[in-house]
């Protein structure tokens, strides 16, 4: 492929499976239409049916790979089942090795942009999120890269980001980036985890954009405090009705 080519393959949407929506209403349900408990849901067959009402699934739709300045799309390929009123967040992962994105031409930029703005249009879609861990050389490729994304899917759906515990606390990149929301990642931290703790704690601790939300796993022992916050929960395994209440838990 030539360099700064981006191969786009058409999103399929055969791995979503709804089920008929029922006659509750869901609770606590935030003001831009998503819940305050979101469930990440990755690359494995998942099924989510069951779901009570006021739960979200964050799926991982899509990855970006970012190979010798070109970008390959892989779409999601394990079956994901969710109840007809369940609200979804379409997830955009971006992996790029040897800080590769930072080299990115803008068309490239531009066509990662329209990628990404095109899970909007999936079934039930209530907002996107993009999850890369960029470098400090990546941050200009980033910043314009969500700009485009913005600007492409308007200002009224929710745009959120993952976010590297380090930014919202003592690296503070992410100032005046159009985004809802950006959701401290405070796992896989091994022994960095106390220096975030405050951040766990209160959303005071944390960067004015990382103040709205948070994400914890559910094999991590790093205790949170939601403090009205949305919580983003991880889990290793897949998810089954009883972890599925242990990531209610994290609300009371």
């Amino acid at each position: 492929m030539r360099r700064g080519a981006l191969l786009l393959i058409a999103l399929s949407v055969s791995w979503l499976a709804l089920s008929p929506a029922g006659a509750s209403v869901p609770r606590s349900i935030d003001r831009d239409g998503l819940p305050r408990l979101i469930l990440w849901a990755w690359e494995r067959p998942t099924d989510l049916r069951s779901l009570d009402d006021g739960i979200g699934v964050a799926f991982l739709s899509q990855t970006l790979i970012v190979r010798h300045g070109s970008v390959e799309v892989l779409p999601r390929r394990n079956p994901l089942r969710v109840a007809a009123d369940t609200p979804l967040v379409a997830v955009t992962r971006i992996e790029s090795g040897d800080a590769g994105a930072a080299t990115l031409s803008p068309a490239t930029t531009s066509a990662m942009a329209a990628a990404i703005a095109g899970t909007a249009s999936l079934p039930r879609v209530r907002g996107v999120q993009i999850d890369f861990d960029a470098a400090g050389s990546e941050r200009a490729f980033y910043r314009a890269l969500v700009l485009a994304v913005r600007q492409a899917i308007g200002p009224d759906l929710p745009l959120s980001i993952t976010a590297l515990a380090s930014w919202c606390a003592q690296d503070r990149w992410m100032a005046g980036l159009p985004v809802d929301e950006a959701v401290p990642m405070l796992f896989r931290l091994g022994p960095l985890n106390d220096p975030y703790a405050g951040i766990a704690r209160s959303p005071s601790a944390a960067a004015a954009e990382c103040r709205g939300a948070l994400g914890t796993s559910l094999d991590e022992p790093l205790r949170i405090r939601a403090a009205g916050r949305r919580v983003y929960v991880f889990n290793a395994s897949p998810w089954t009705p009883a972890s599925v209440t242990r990531a209610r838990e994290v609300l009371e």
